[in-house]
């Protein structure tokens, strides 16, 4: 068929019709968007992409935080998919047990899961552990970035000392570790480095002031070393921004004070399933993405206003943000405002 053609038979189809067809497709797009998990590079990939069983058998991951939360459900899931697991937090105790479950409950064996106890506060032991690590397996294809602190308390109540120690963990603690793995991946010319940054790295979240800023940091830290490694196309550099997510962070985060820890834990049921939140990191590093964003509505609409209506967002910022800092002085969770119940899927 020539261009002629193709050309006369365009003519025929009825304007009405074009118009029919762009208002179903945005009719459709938002349905979806309403119902929606994920970013839609991440949507796209569940319904069309490379499947994580896939994609990430065989392959060497290390995983920080492995002994609690997203750390151990990732760990549950990467076993599921045949990867051979370096699992690394501070509970030794907690990590053999993580490793006996994935021994017990899926194809691996002891040689397969390497246990390394970690301090992100301790980075003058980092370069000894990436030896061992090494050692043990030969080469590492994945670190994902996940061990850090959460907090809960307002800004001009929190001491100086929390804030350090947030920007410690959570930024200086990973792009350390980070900067260890990297060579090694460099000099392979493959690799990945994941870092589970959060919503609040991307918009500012009330009560987090300290939290958010260590996850803005990590963002602008990783985008720069993405941008400085182009001539590395098989290194992956991806950034995974949880919304409110069922794990111990709430229970083990920062107050005002280093010392004192939260008096009270809300019910977490009404947050993003930790399996569902994995599965959909799985599914993004299968497909190379850059950047995730996972959360359920409204969490995820305002990360979309964030990027292209930064006046709507302050709005809606304003007018929930004074609702959430009230509840929390009257000592309720503000959170509930605006999350609902998610299907676990």
């Amino acid at each position: 068929m020539d261009v002629s053609t193709v050309s006369a038979l365009w003519d025929l189809v009825p304007l009405w019709y074009l118009w029919y067809l762009v208002l179903l497709c945005a009719l459709v797009q938002t349905v979806r968007f309403a119902f929606a998990d994920a970013d839609f590079t991440l949507l796209w990939a569940r319904m069309f992409g490379r499947k994580p069983e896939a994609e990430l058998s065989g392959l060497v991951v290390w995983v920080t935080g492995a002994s609690s939360g997203i750390g151990k459900e990732l760990a549950y899931q990467l076993a599921g998919c045949g990867s051979r697991l370096i699992l690394s937090a501070r509970r030794l105790e907690e990590l053999q047990r993580v490793k006996q479950q994935c021994v017990e409950c899926f194809r691996l064996q002891e040689e397969d899961i390497l246990v390394l106890q970690l301090d992100l506060l301790d980075r003058d032991s980092f370069r000894s552990k990436t030896d061992v690590a090494l050692q043990h397996f030969g080469h590492i294809d994945i670190l994902i970035n996940n061990a850090g602190r959460s907090q809960r308390s307002l800004c001009l109540e929190t001491s100086d000392d929390v804030y350090q120690g947030l920007m410690e963990l959570n930024f200086l603690g990973t792009i350390s570790l980070t900067k260890q793995v990297l060579p090694h991946m460099m000099q392979r010319g493959t690799g990945g480095i994941v870092t589970i940054s959060s919503v609040a790295g991307i918009i500012g979240a009330p009560l987090r002031g300290g939290y958010s800023a260590s996850k803005h940091a990590l963002q602008g830290f990783f985008n720069c070393l993405r941008t400085e490694l182009t001539d590395y196309p098989k290194i992956l550099i991806s950034t995974v921004c949880p919304g409110p997510v069922q794990s111990n962070i709430v229970q083990n985060c920062f107050t005002e004070e280093v010392d004192k820890v939260m008096p009270k834990v809300e019910d977490q049921h009404y947050k993003m399933s930790t399996r569902s939140c994995v599965r959909l990191i799985l599914l993004g590093i299968a497909n190379r993405s850059k950047e995730m964003w996972i959360s359920d509505q409204p969490v995820l609409l305002f990360c979309y206003l964030w990027q292209y209506a930064p006046t709507w967002a302050w709005f809606f910022t304003d007018v929930l943000g004074r609702r959430i800092v009230q509840n929390f002085k009257n000592g309720l969770d503000g959170d509930r405002l605006y999350l609902k119940k998610p299907k676990d899927s």
